[in-house]
């Protein structure tokens, strides 16, 4: 049984219906947080989010957790307020907003539409400045302190032929985090990025022959595989945590020793 330390905490996840959103859900509730689910109404020909959403409140619920699921495009401004202010109206406070949402379409540089581009900054970064600046606001009324935990990645750290759109938002999260550190770690919250390198996602196996690929990424990575989902969400859980209170700006990169390992 995991420990409660975050009994009476509250948190918002965006993309929290699968992979690392998914699990950090289940994870935050089963350390004793409320969790607000959020998911994106787009249409997804494999994947029904609304009934994804819905199946990690059940399994939160079913182990005696509490958590609702919220439909909200977090590129959209007043969706975004909205869904961090579902969890005011539904349990009276917000302790913890997890940043995860994000979206990588695989587009070639050269023939990118300017939409694309523009899509993926919507989502990725100013979706979470959004959300981040009305958490925060909560947070600052509240006068309790509070955890921003960002999910950028180890592609703030690196390029990808395929990922040019999609790099600037995960470096940007990271930048935005060391901002905000500064500007609200006089109240008591922090703010703080995880990086994860190759990780088993349905967004990862959108990409053709994943398997074998994962494969191919496992004999570089010195532990010897692709991470899991649940390899990012404990880490996010320790920094939502009182364990790391005085852990402000800091960026965690989880990538099994992926990016060490160049020679």
């Amino acid at each position: 049984m995991a420990s409660q330390k975050l009994s009476d905490k509250v948190a918002v996840v965006t993309g929290g219906s699968r992979g690392i959103g998914r699990a950090a859900s289940e994870a935050l509730a089963r350390h004793g947080a409320s969790v607000v689910v959020n998911y994106c109404g787009t249409a997804d020909a494999d994947l029904d989010k609304a009934d994804a959403a819905d199946d990690v409140v059940r399994g939160i619920e079913g182990t005696g957790g509490k958590a609702v699921a919220h439909e909200a495009d977090i590129a959209d401004e007043p969706a975004a307020r909205g869904l961090i202010d579902r969890a005011i109206d539904e349990y009276g406070h917000i302790d913890i907003l997890v940043n995860n949402a994000g979206i990588c379409p695989s587009i070639d540089f050269l023939e990118m539409p300017i939409e694309s581009f523009d899509r993926v900054h919507a989502v990725n970064l100013r979706g979470a400045f959004i959300c981040s600046q009305q958490a925060a606001q909560h947070m600052v009324r509240q006068d309790n302190g509070g955890r921003i935990v960002t999910v950028s990645s180890i592609s703030a750290l690196v390029g990808g032929s395929y990922q040019t759109h999609y790099c600037p938002t995960k470096s940007g999260l990271h930048s935005l985090m060391q901002s905000l550190a500064i500007v609200l770690g006089p109240h008591g919250i922090t703010c703080n990025s995880v990086g994860p390198g190759e990780i088993d996602t349905d967004m990862n196996r959108t990409i053709p022959n994943y398997d074998e690929i994962s494969v191919q990424l496992g004999k570089r990575i010195p532990l010897g595989r692709v991470g899991q989902p649940e390899d990012i969400a404990d880490p996010i859980v320790f920094l939502a945590s009182d364990d790391a209170r005085y852990v402000n700006g800091a960026f965690l990169l989880i990538d099994g020793g992926m990016f060490v390992n160049l020679q």
